[in-house]
């Protein structure tokens, strides 16, 4: 399974990619997982090992859902064990990932400093009364809810007001796809 955070969700999801020895990537690989009509599927650089008519893969790199690639690492085939594919080191892939992640991140609009310190007291204070008084944490947590909801109306209101609104744009300051940001939008229009 890939790595995701809770901020970006889907619109950034990291895998180990495999890497062919033309430098490509090959198509997903499908897996007949039982019964159903359902297939699984995946691009992770495991399933290229070459057997059952899938091509082997020469290297790993980080890969990302958004299209951003980290660098090659050639895969030592030689040194691993005939099923040890779960001997390969892909800390490497990992950190490039998070390192790619760290840049969205730094892309993203900013929150004001004084809103950042709020949501991080907010948190802190919220976890505590959680473990401390769990019905007065659900309160809170209810109250935030309503509140967030409504902010998150008028926010989106006034972005669609705009009419102008560019969702690669919206995307980009959020740090997550256009179609994501429209359903965001979306989302906060229709809750009352």
């Amino acid at each position: 399974m890939g790595w995701t955070t809770e901020e970006f969700g889907e619109s950034h999801e990291g895998i180990v990619g495999a890497v062919l020895a033309d430098g490509s990537e090959p198509k997903p690989a499908y897996f007949d997982i039982g019964s159903g009509a359902e297939m699984y599927r995946t691009c992770e650089w495991w399933a290229y090992d070459g057997r059952m008519s899938r091509p082997r893969a020469a290297a790993v790199r980080a890969a990302c859902s958004c299209g951003w690639r980290g660098p090659s690492t050639p895969v030592p085939w030689d040194e691993l064990a005939a099923d040890g594919l779960e001997e390969l080191d892909v800390s490497g892939p990992r950190r490039d990932w998070s390192e790619h992640i760290r840049t969205v991140e730094g892309r993203t609009v900013p929150l004001p400093d004084d809103l950042a310190q709020l949501l991080s007291t907010l948190e802190e204070k919220l976890f505590a009364l959680a473990e401390d008084a769990p019905a007065a944490a659900l309160r809170a947590v209810a109250a935030l809810d309503r509140l967030t909801r409504r902010a998150g109306r008028e926010a989106a209101c006034l972005i669609e007001e705009d009419g102008d609104q560019r969702w690669d744009d919206l995307g980009r300051a959020l740090g997550i796809d256009a179609d994501r940001a429209r359903s965001l939008v979306t989302r906060y229009l229709l809750l009352h």
